[in-house]
């Protein structure tokens, strides 16, 4: 019974607040349904390209053109003053320009990831063009699909960002739901008031523990119903992998958010000590992008930091219906972060 009313306490107090609310469950929410609507699309995204269009176009600027339309480029044609407009306002990655010896062609330096790819796709066409001016048959192009490493086939970015934005709200509520609470309880004088109080201490954190279960709960079952019947995303994998996936990872985010908090006296002190984590585990696990233009030893060295190899795991489940077999060594990294927290936890745990 005592259990229950720390329960129902903990959402009472936590539905008082607004923007812990929203950003709880509204703020993934939307992030799924703009970055998945905004990359919803074909098998192949389309790269775009500025072609400047010459005076009176010769037969290698047709040549051109042709062997572009074969590449997943997106032309936009425009006179010399709207390009250098163009060019002049950043929006620009690869710009192209007949010349009356050949071609000349600028990447934006800002740009640099999307206009070295691009760039190449032109250099491809361009080959091809020489072909084509040489009398020689139009060349027939390797066939291209999207599919994940377990070879599902999904076009959607939604279905890559949606194990990932799982991922981070387990961390969130980890980090700040959990770390956070506690020191704010700590810095307000809450715990030395429970204390002295007949509530068992177990009680009160345990009812802590429940109360984020929920809401993580409550969290992927939204993410999971907008990924279905918004975009056809549905698990391809067993749902026993997957709850075992995520019951690993929220322990170790929520002990991990306990041991934070044992090190800070203040909300202030703490978002700096929780930020030095959830940053470059949010930047670099993979939550939005993968990390494959990274230098290697970049993309080794995130195998430490949990989120990465919880994400891997999650992806492989729930993308690929994939088995835990091959990501036995991430799942350990993750299960020795929520022991060695948990442990630290307990004991730097004081209610003054």
């Amino acid at each position: 019974m005592l259990l229950w009313r720390q329960f129902l306490m903990e959402w009472k107090l936590y539905a008082r607040d607004r923007a812990a609310m929203f950003w709880t469950f509204a703020f993934p929410v939307l992030m799924l349904l703009g970055f998945g609507l905004i990359f919803k699309g074909g098998d192949t995204p389309k790269l775009s390209v500025v072609w400047v269009q010459p005076a009176q176009a010769q037969a290698k600027d047709e040549a051109l053109l042709k062997a572009l339309a074969q590449f997943p480029t997106r032309l936009l044609p425009m006179s010399p003053a709207e390009a250098e407009a163009r060019w002049s306002r950043g929006e620009t990655a690869v710009q192209v320009e007949p010349t009356a010896e050949g071609f000349r062609m600028k990447v934006n330096s800002y740009l640099v990831a999307q206009g070295q790819m691009t760039a190449q796709v032109v250099q491809q066409a361009f080959l091809v063009s020489q072909s084509q001016l040489r009398g020689q048959p139009m060349p027939t192009l390797i066939p291209v699909s999207m599919e994940s490493p377990g070879h599902a086939k999904s076009a959607n970015y939604a279905a890559f960002l949606l194990p990932g934005l799982l991922g981070m709200n387990l961390m969130s509520m980890g980090l700040f739901a959990v770390g956070m609470v506690n020191v704010s309880y700590r810095e307000k004088g809450k715990f030395r008031r429970l204390a002295v109080t007949p509530l068992p201490k177990w009680i009160f954190l345990l009812g802590q523990v429940l109360h984020r279960l929920t809401v993580t709960l409550i969290q992927t079952v939204f993410l999971l119903l907008i990924g279905r019947f918004v975009f056809g995303i549905v698990n391809e994998g067993s749902y026993l992998l997957l709850t075992l996936v995520m019951v690993l990872g929220t322990a170790c985010f929520m002990a991990m958010g306990f041991a934070l908090s044992s090190f800070a006296e203040t909300s202030e002190t703490y978002a700096a000590i929780s930020n030095l984590l959830f940053f470059p585990m949010m930047f670099l696990s993979g939550v939005y992008f993968t990390l494959d233009a990274a230098p290697k030893w970049l993309q080794q060295a995130v195998i430490v930091l949990p989120l990465s190899p919880f994400l891997k795991a999650l992806r492989a489940v729930f993308n690929d219906g994939d088995g835990l077999a091959g990501h036995a060594v991430g799942l350990v990294v993750v299960a020795v972060w929520a022991a060695l927290c948990f442990g630290l936890a307990v004991k730097r745990f004081r209610w003054a």
